[in-house]
């Protein structure tokens, strides 16, 4: 729902990373950082917009982290250069910054109640006291933490203490709000919560979040757009539509959800659209695009699990299908997932949603059935 919000809003302007009036409130310039010999942030240039929700995703260990402690000032680069909001902040020590930062353990005082926690940070920048109590309670009903003043961390749930620390956070007033994987604690309903929560809260203020994860459902749901970062480089740059519709990469397209891969030969290369000859496959693919694929170039073409039907019957088309049978059958509640063996022996996905019980399939275990799908479904990749 919120999404379609930020989608709908979007409609009416042009983003801000599209206008080259607008000046980016975030730049990293060419920054690196090495642990003696490995690289765990390689060259990273990024423009991040004022009231963005940016995600920075990806495995463990691909350097996302790190970029935000640079960021944050934890952490100094090897070498290049951050900028907030125009200045210079590459040698700015982290209590200097206007940044906050919400850690996944949340890291609240456990000694501490709900408002101490929450003040903290006002307290030792001498703030007065009545100054300090109406900012925090602020900022408490923001979060819907009233009420809770007097209480400890340790009687607060997962949820209530990633809200204080948000808030504890917030208070301050930073220019940028860094969250590392700050929903990771929690468990799979809370936490879808807990997105919205955020994102209504970020659009609210309107304060730049930077976040961590390597949830793509996490990001996918709460970003205006995702950096998609390997081995310390961001590989693809875009909004959540663009980066799982029109992958740029098999890692990306990998990374992002599920996907079908089909290696083949460009046969045929016209403007609209390429031909692809697969021994994965009985019948070529015919992908339409925009990108260029020389005839004779060895490719990949992508097919999201949810764009390929499944049917009982052969299709009369001469491009886009193929046969196979059905080896597994993932029910997931609202949809299913079924796990067709070909000829060829490769495993094909395809995502059906349930629109009638599960006695009442048409296609069970053991079936042979055909797949296909649109020409505008598959994105040509490089091998």
């Amino acid at each position: 729902m919120v999404i379609q919000s930020n989608q709908a809003k979007r409609l009416q302007m042009p983003e801000p990373w599209q206008d080259p009036k607008i000046k980016p409130y975030v730049s990293i310039k060419n920054l690196t950082k090495r642990f003696g010999e490995r690289l765990a942030v390689n060259d990273v240039s990024l423009s991040i917009y004022k009231g963005e929700l940016f995600s920075l995703l990806g495995h463990s260990g691909c350097g996302k982290t790190t970029l935000l402690r640079m960021l944050a000032g934890f952490e100094s680069p090897t070498s290049g250069k951050i900028f907030i909001d125009g200045m210079d902040m590459t040698n700015t020590p982290a209590y200097k910054r206007p940044v906050s930062m919400v850690f996944q353990s949340y890291a609240l005082f456990p000694h501490m109640t709900v408002e101490q926690n929450v003040a903290f940070g006002l307290i030792q920048e001498g703030m007065k006291k009545n100054e300090i109590r109406d900012r925090v309670d602020s900022y408490l009903k923001l979060v819907q933490m009233s009420g809770y003043e007097n209480r400890k961390p340790h009687q607060l749930s997962g949820g209530e203490r990633q809200r204080v620390a948000l808030a504890r956070s917030l208070v301050k007033q930073p220019k940028l709000v860094l969250l590392d994987e700050p929903l990771a604690a929690l468990d799979k309903k809370l936490r879808e919560r807990t997105q919205l929560e955020l994102v209504n809260i970020q659009e609210k203020i309107g304060v730049t979040f930077i976040m961590v994860s390597h949830d793509q459902e996490e990001a996918m749901t709460m970003s205006t757009r995702i950096g998609v970062m390997n081995e310390g480089r961001i590989l693809q740059i875009g909004g959540p539509t663009e980066v799982y519709e029109y992958p740029n990469s098999k890692y990306v397209a990998n990374f992002i959800g599920s996907v079908n891969l089909f290696e083949g030969l460009v046969v045929e290369e016209k403007a609209d659209h390429v031909i692809v000859k697969s021994t994965m496959l009985e019948k070529n693919l015919y992908v339409t695009h925009s990108a260029s694929a020389p005839v004779g170039a060895q490719i990949n073409v992508a097919i999201r699990p949810e764009k390929v039907m499944l049917t009982t019957k052969e299709p009369t088309d001469e491009y886009n299908w193929t046969s196979g049978i059905v080896q597994d059958i993932v029910y997931l509640g609202d949809v299913s997932i079924y796990y067709v063996k070909l000829s060829s022996g490769i495993i094909v996905l395809a995502t059906v949603a349930n629109l009638v019980r599960a006695a009442e399939r048409p296609i069970q275990w053991d079936d042979k059935v055909y797949l296909h799908w649109k020409p505008q479904s598959g994105i040509v990749l490089a091998v």
